[in-house]
C-alpha cells in the first residue's frame, strides 16, 4: 500500500509541476536542435525538475526515505541544471559524476576491496552518463525510467528491501507523469537535470538492492540493458573507428531507428517491447538457481544483439542521402 501511495504522490507532484511550468514555457530554458538532435523545434528542457519535485513531495510525505543516494542525485541535479543554463566544461561535469558515484559506492560497500569499489563506482558513473546519451528521442528515457524503476520497486519489495522499493516506486510515479508530457510529440524534455539523476539512481539503487540481497548483481544490468547495450556498443564502435567520442552525434541505435523511418513513436514502441522483455526476464530470473539465471541473462542478451543486427542491416540499406540529411 505504501508503494502505491508513494507512486501516486510523486506522480501528482510531477504532473502539477509540469502543468505550472508549461504555462510559462516562454521563460524556460530550451533544448535547441543541434548535431545530435532528432527534433526540429526548441522544446523546454525542465522535465527533470518536475520529476525531482514529485519525488521530493513523496519524501516530504514521510513515505519515501531520504537516503544518501537521493541526496547525491539532487546534488547532481543542481550541477546539471547549472550546465543546462551555462554549459559547464565537460571535465567539471564528469568529475562531479565520478565523485558522487565514488562516495555512494564507498558508503554502501566499504570495506570492500579498493579495486572492486573503483569498478563499481565507475560503473555507476557510466550509467549516469549513458542515460543522458540515450535521452534523445521522445518517450524513450521516460519509458526506460518507468520500466526500470518499476522492476526495481517490484524486485526490492519481493526481496524485503523496503527503502529501495519506496524510492523506486516514487521514481516510477514521477516518470510516468513526465511521460504523459514527453510521449511523441513531446511537449517537454528531461534535460540534463533529469537524465543525469535518473542514470545515477539507476546505478546507485541497483547496487543498493544487490547489497541488501534483493537481487543478484546482474539484475540492474539486465533491467536497463536496452540503454546500457545501445550506449556501450555505440561507444565501442566509435572508438574502433577512431572518432571523437566526446562530440555530439546521431549514431545510437535508437537514433538510427528514428532516422530510418520508424519515427519517434515507432522507435518508442520497439524500445518499450525490449524494456518490458528485459524487466520481466530479470524479475523471473532473480530468485532462480544460478544456472537458470545465467541462461536468462544470456537469452535476453542474444535477443538484444539480434535487434541490434537488424538495425545495422536496415541502416546499411538506408539511402545514403537520407542518412546524411535526416
Amino acid at each position: 500500500m505504501n508503494l502505491l501511495a508513494a507512486l501516486l504522490i510523486a506522480a501528482a507532484g510531477c504532473a502539477v509541476a509540469l502543468a505550472l511550468m508549461l504555462r510559462f514555457k516562454q521563460y524556460l530554458p530550451l533544448d535547441r536542435p543541434n548535431a545530435r538532435s532528432l527534433h526540429e523545434q526548441p522544446v523546454p528542457r525542465v522535465g527533470g525538475l518536475a520529476i525531482l519535485a514529485g519525488v521530493a513531495l513523496a519524501v516530504a510525505s514521510g513515505l519515501v526515505p531520504f537516503g544518501l543516494a537521493v541526496a547525491l542525485a539532487l546534488a547532481l541535479a543542481a550541477l546539471s541544471f547549472l550546465d543546462d543554463l551555462h554549459h559547464l566544461p565537460s571535465g567539471v561535469r564528469f568529475a562531479g559524476h565520478v565523485a558522487a558515484a565514488g562516495v555512494l559506492a564507498w558508503y554502501m560497500l566499504s570495506p570492500m576491496q579498493p579495486v572492486e569499489l573503483v569498478l563499481i563506482a565507475l560503473a555507476i558513473a557510466w550509467i549516469t552518463n549513458l542515460y543522458n546519451f540515450m535521452d534523445g528521442s521522445d518517450g524513450l528515457a521516460g519509458g526506460m525510467a518507468v520500466a526500470g524503476f518499476g522492476s526495481y520497486a517490484i524486485g526490492a519489495w519481493l526481496g524485503g528491501d523496503a527503502a529501495t522499493a519506496l524510492v523506486s516506486a516514487a521514481l516510477v510515479g514521477a516518470a510516468a507523469a513526465f511521460l504523459a508530457f514527453n510521449f511523441p510529440p513531446a511537449r517537454v524534455f528531461l534535460g540534463d537535470v533529469g537524465s543525469i539523476p535518473l542514470g545515477f539512481l539507476a546505478g546507485g539503487l541497483g547496487v543498493a538492492g544487490w547489497r541488501n540481497d534483493a537481487w543478484p548483481l546482474w539484475f540492474p544490468l539486465l533491467v536497463f540493458a536496452p540503454f546500457i547495450g545501445d550506449a556501450t556498443v555505440t561507444l565501442v564502435k566509435r572508438l574502433l573507428r577512431r572518432e571523437r567520442v566526446w562530440q555530439a552525434h546521431r549514431e545510437h541505435y535508437y537514433q538510427r531507428m528514428v532516422r530510418m523511418g520508424l519515427g519517434h513513436r515507432g522507435t518508442a514502441a520497439v524500445a518499450y517491447a525490449a524494456m518490458l522483455i528485459c524487466a520481466a526476464a530479470a524479475l523471473v530470473g532473480r530468485a532462480q538457481a544460478p544456472e537458470l539465471q545465467a541462461a536468462v541473462f544470456a537469452a535476453v542478451t542474444l535477443a538484444l544483439a539480434a535487434l541490434a543486427v537488424w538495425v545495422d542491416v536496415r541502416w546499411s540499406r538506408h539511402p545514403r542521402d537520407a542518412r546524411g540529411s535526416s
